[in-house]
Parts: C-alpha cells; structure tokens; sequence
C-alpha cells in the first residue's frame, strides 16, 4: 500500500515534467525562418502544414495544461489535508485507484455516474 507522502512527491515530481514539456512546446511554438524550396503549391502548402502543426501543438499543451491543473488541484488537496477523499460525496477515494492515478479527485462511484451523465446528454 502506497502512503500518501509517497503519492505527494509523484505528483511534484509530475508537475515538474509537465511543466518541462509545456516550456519546450511553447519555444517549439516560435515561427520557423525556414521554408519550402520548389513546391508546386508555394506558401499555401506551407500554411497548410503550419497550420496543421500548430492546432496538433495546442491540443497538446491543452491536454498538458488539464493535466497540469489536475495535479495542481491534487497538492493543494494534499496540503489542506483532504487529499484522498472525492470531490463529489466526500467519502474516501479507492487506494488502487490512487496509485494508479494520483491526481483522481472522484471516487470510482462518482467518476462513473458523471460519465453516465456525460453519455446520457450527448
């Protein structure tokens, strides 16, 4: 069984990756200087392919950002003494599911009635 000391450095030591990761893909971001030579199509298949690369780029540092708030969201959780309890019903969040996703902020019970509702509004 895995203590929540041990599960707290996980999520720092997370929180520094990701914040790695979105650092690099904003400096990624810059615009290249470089450009295709002898292209049929010239600059609009340039833009094309930019464009394709940065909404690619922006899905990702979304995905990173939501990530990054989820951990964030889990040590401030952890410093206030409620971490480990769901969000939702206030009851205490399954260890396996902890350790297995550190960040969880619902119970087992919770998640799965929230994506019920999610599927059940689509």
């Amino acid at each position: 069984m895995v203590e929540f000391a041990e599960l707290y450095e996980r999520l720092k030591k997370e929180k520094a990756e990701l914040l790695e990761k979105l650092e690099q893909l904003r400096t990624l971001g810059q615009p290249s200087a470089e450009r295709k030579v002898g292209s049929p199509f010239g600059k609009r298949e340039e833009g094309a392919d930019e464009a394709s690369e940065l909404e690619k780029r922006l899905a990702l540092v979304k995905r990173l950002e939501e990530s990054l708030n989820d951990i964030e969201h889990a040590l401030q959780k952890y410093e206030a003494g409620t971490y480990g309890l769901c969000d939702d019903c206030g009851r205490a969040i399954e260890q396996a599911r902890l350790e297995a996703i550190p960040q969880a902020s619902l119970c087992l019970r919770c998640k799965a009635s929230r994506a019920k509702d999610v599927k059940g509004a689509r």
